[in-house]
């Protein structure tokens, strides 16, 4: 089948959707209708690049009827210069409309929870998950990507035990999903008197935010407790109980165990906000863990390791001494390292996508 007449059958689905968005039994059911204006949406989008597409073929046609068929010199020359211009721009487009054929990943348009923490490497660890963190705010700032952080440990000497914020914007799943894994810095620590070499390591997790029909908690069951606030922010933080913990046992249905989830939110001084926010990231958390096979399935089935769902996988090495950034999973390496840990990581991220699609351009036989 040629890239046309795909187009052709998802200009067909495009308009039922349209339709079933109108039907008041598919808006009545939340969880349906917010999955079919997704789609409706994403198809939208690949119908746009597909149209640009098809009118160039159209013009190319025409061109070439023009200057094999017109004996005017003039109309001739024209008609060879679009040809040219035309010859040159239709791969570009039908790349793009490739890459918009290919499946999307539902999670991708997703808000994410992300999670640092420090690995081996103790003190020089949790410095690290530091580094880790303002690198990523930093990029954020680019992006125009707003966060806030819902927990943190801090580290003995600075940085962090685990620091878990959240992050919303455009496509923000789609963006950061590959940072997840162990990513491993190589230096000197600040704490070394004989000026060696040490290893340390930091896990990065990024979980798409689930939305509230995808996850079923029985509220009744989650058990509140509230305590005081610790850290700088005034008398009300240390005087008030706004912090929140809640613990929920957890069925596995992947596997039938059982085990407790334990979550804290002391984000704001207003406790029902911090309640809230922790059941946002029960939620997350149990949407995580049911899908974890839908991702080691995807994982598995992936020639690259771009998308595995192994959180375990060393991913990447930051080399002080060399100002080198490695990315084990392409071979990818640059010698930009301080810019790197100031936010300009897009480099990598885009390197990943690219490895990605054409992986599975590969698979779809586009």
């Amino acid at each position: 089948m040629d890239i046309l007449e795909k187009i052709e059958g998802l200009e067909g689905k495009f308009h039922e959707i349209n339709l079933l968005l109108t039907d008041p039994a598919v808006i009545a059911d939340q969880a349906r209708y917010v999955r079919l204006n997704r789609e409706y949406h994403d198809l939208e989008r690949v119908l746009s690049s597909a149209e640009k597409y098809k009118q160039a073929v159209l013009n190319l046609v025409s061109a070439k009827e023009v200057f094999y068929h017109e004996s005017d010199p003039e109309m001739k020359e024209l008609a060879r210069e679009e040809i040219d211009s035309l010859e040159s721009e239709i791969p570009a487009l039908e790349e793009d409309v490739k890459l918009q054929l290919l499946p999307q990943d539902p999670e991708d348009g997703k808000n994410v929870v992300m999670e640092i923490r420090s690995g081996t490497g103790g003190d020089e660890a949790a410095l690290f998950a530091g580094d880790l963190f303002r690198m990523y705010t930093k990029y954020f700032e680019v992006k125009g990507f707003k966060y806030s952080v819902s927990s943190f440990s801090e580290g003995a000497v600075g940085g962090y035990k685990e620091i878990i914020f959240n992050v919303t914007g455009q496509n923000v799943y789609g963006t950061l999903k590959y940072e997840s894994g162990v990513h491993r810095v190589q230096r000197v620590p600040a704490t070394e008197t004989q000026g060696r070499l040490h290893t340390s390591a930091a896990t990065v997790a990024v979980l798409p935010e689930a939305d509230e029909f995808e996850v079923h908690i029985n509220e009744g069951e989650i058990k509140w407790e509230t305590f005081r606030s610790g850290g700088a922010g005034g008398q009300n933080v240390n005087k008030v109980e706004s912090g929140v913990r809640l613990r929920y046992m957890w069925k596995n249905p992947n596997t039938g165990e059982v085990q407790e989830i334990l979550i804290e939110c002391t984000e704001t001084r207003d406790q029902p906000k911090n309640k809230e926010r922790a059941l946002s990231r029960l939620r997350t958390q149990i949407y995580d863990k049911e899908h974890q096979k839908y991702i080691d399935d995807i994982a598995s089935r992936r020639k690259t390791m771009v998308s595995t769902g192994d959180r375990s996988a060393k991913i990447r090495t930051y080399n002080y001494p060399q100002g080198r950034i490695t990315d084990h999973r392409i071979g990818y390496t640059v010698y930009n390292l301080a810019a790197f840990m100031d936010g300009d990581i897009q480099g990598v991220i885009d390197a990943l996508t690219v490895a990605e699609n054409a992986e599975r351009l590969k698979e779809a036989n586009l």
